[in-house]
């Protein structure tokens, strides 16, 4: 598939990393991006790089290095802030297709370092959807987040639900996506597409998230901090999920008036967080620790998509359940941690 060459950024991260093996495995040129930052152990986004062909040793700042195991994989580490290299980056290979996975992630550290999610999640934003202009990129894919339904009461979260009332600054840089994005649709005709993904988990996961943070606890028999005392609900959906919905969306650009659209890709089957700790134990056959905590600023209660809109363009809905997916999730845990009593 000579024809699409697909620039992912945030290529080092858990979905990016997942997305780059699905994309190549289809056939498609991919070259990965990350700035590899420190936000969580970089050891395992350079583990990530290095099951893509990708060596730690090999990596030089600004310059495109060849995937060992993937001839279709390059990568590159660069910061999406730096607007002259990438811009550089886009004249010399010509995207036809962008996904667009690089953020400042993460609610509570947004409480603690705005700045970082300015720069990253709105400058950062705009420096790709202008390159995506100039260069004539056929289809800009870029990850939103349920958190842009804030405080919306109303469940499940429909893309045609008001989306005014962010909880925390992560998720107000989200919303500003999405709005910069119709911008450029607008005015320019060029195809965007949202993915307001739910709670991803599986293989490779964020350390920072909670699937992680409950099975390291879990399995180190620490303490699992507890929010709202448990009473909390999150739409938890299986990697292999996210990224089969993003391969499906990715070749098929909006094609309207405004070529502007957002999807929900969630498992549509919110789970309370204490029942997800119980399928954990009886995964790991280890009994979990809980020291149970008030709600944290920034939060919400509960994250249900309503995946409608996903099913009636694409005929798809994730469906994987969290028993398989904890499953899964905790072989690769015990793998890649290996704990000293597995």
């Amino acid at each position: 598939m000579k024809e699409i060459k697909i620039l992912v950024t945030g290529a080092a991260g858990f979905i990016g990393y997942h997305a780059v093996k699905a994309l190549t495995e289809e056939g498609f040129q991919v070259t990965g991006l990350d700035n590899i930052n420190a936000y969580y152990d970089v050891n395992l986004k350079y583990a990530r790089l290095s099951d893509a062909g990708i060596s730690k040793n090999d990596i030089k700042h600004g310059e495109l290095i060849c995937s060992k195991r993937n001839s279709l994989y390059r990568f590159v580490q660069l910061d999406i802030t730096d607007r002259l290299t990438l811009t550089d980056l886009f004249e010399k290979e010509r995207f036809t297709h962008i996904l667009h996975l690089a953020a400042q992630a993460g609610v509570r550290y947004s409480l603690e370092n705005p700045h970082t999610y300015i720069d990253s999640n709105v400058v950062g934003f705009e420096n790709l959807l202008e390159n995506c202009r100039h260069y004539s990129v056929k289809h800009f894919v870029y990850a939103s987040s349920s958190s842009v339904y804030g405080l919306n009461n109303k469940i499940p979260y429909k893309e045609t639900d008001v989306t005014e009332s962010p909880a925390s600054l992560y998720a107000a840089t989200k919303k500003a996506n999405e709005l910069m994005a119709h911008v450029y649709s607008h005015l320019y005709s060029l195809p965007t597409t949202g993915l307001r993904f739910f709670t991803v988990y599986g293989p490779w996961g964020r350390p920072d998230m909670a699937p992680s943070l409950f099975m390291n606890a879990i399995m180190n028999e620490k303490p699992i901090s507890v929010f709202n005392h448990g009473c909390m609900q999150r739409d938890f959906t299986f990697i292999d999920d996210i990224v089969k919905g993003v391969l499906k969306i990715i070749i098929s650009p909006p094609v309207k008036e405004i070529p502007y659209e957002i999807y929900n890709i969630g498992n549509s089957q919110p789970v309370e967080l204490m029942n997800f700790i119980q399928i954990m134990e009886k995964t790991t056959g280890k009994r979990a620790l809980l020291n149970l905590k008030d709600m944290q600023p920034g939060d919400v209660l509960t994250t249900y998509a309503d995946t409608t809109h996903l099913e009636q363009d694409f005929d798809y809905k994730p469906s994987t359940t969290i028993e398989n997916g904890i499953k899964k999730f905790y072989e690769w845990f015990i793998n890649y941690y290996k704990p000293t009593d597995n």
